[in-house]
């Protein structure tokens, strides 16, 4: 197998698709990171303004503990909230991404490997030990990035189930 230039335009061409794919999912995600930080801000500026209004209306000292006391559950509600929503956005694209480099990952793996052992086979006569070697080398690569793959995605789930139950503590709270 040689590397012509139809299999590097079509390679290029698998490349940019990819890229111009990730640009609209990052910016898709950036708009609602924006639209979630607008919503928020938005919120806390009528809350605020709102016990600002209390706070004008109050005569007694206990009602000044009392409103104190009851903005903390809603306040812990919403940041619970809000870093729900901040961990799907940034989950979802995550996903997005991760999903797009194992793709491409898997065909430069197959593209890197048929041109190898392609290479490999007219190989001069003698060269066994080190056709093994490489072989050896690139079995043990590929065994490398198989387990790194699931490490990473070991430790996505782990974030996921992390703030999966801080979110129901702060929920109970």
């Amino acid at each position: 197998m040689n590397f012509n230039n139809d299999q590097l335009i079509a390679t290029q061409k698998t490349n940019v698709e990819a890229f111009a794919g990730l640009s609209e999912k990052a910016f898709a995600s950036f708009e609602k990171l924006v639209e979630l930080n607008m919503a928020a801000s938005k919120a806390l500026v009528g809350e605020s303004i709102g016990h600002l209004q209390a706070l004008t209306s109050l005569k007694d000292p206990k009602d000044m503990l009392a409103l104190q006391s009851g903005l903390a559950k809603p306040m812990a509600d919403k940041a619970a909230s809000y870093s729900r929503h901040l961990y799907d956005i940034i989950s979802g694209s995550s996903a997005d991404f991760t999903k797009v480099f194992e793709s491409a990952s898997a065909e430069s793996q197959k593209s890197v490997t048929a041109l190898i052992e392609s290479s490999l086979k007219n190989a001069p006569a003698g060269s066994e030990a080190a056709v093994a070697a490489i072989q050896s080398a690139m079995t043990a690569g590929n065994t490398a990035m198989e387990s790194a793959q699931k490490s990473a995605k070991q430790a996505a789930q782990m974030v996921e189930s992390n703030i999966t139950a801080l979110s129901a503590t702060a929920q109970q709270a």
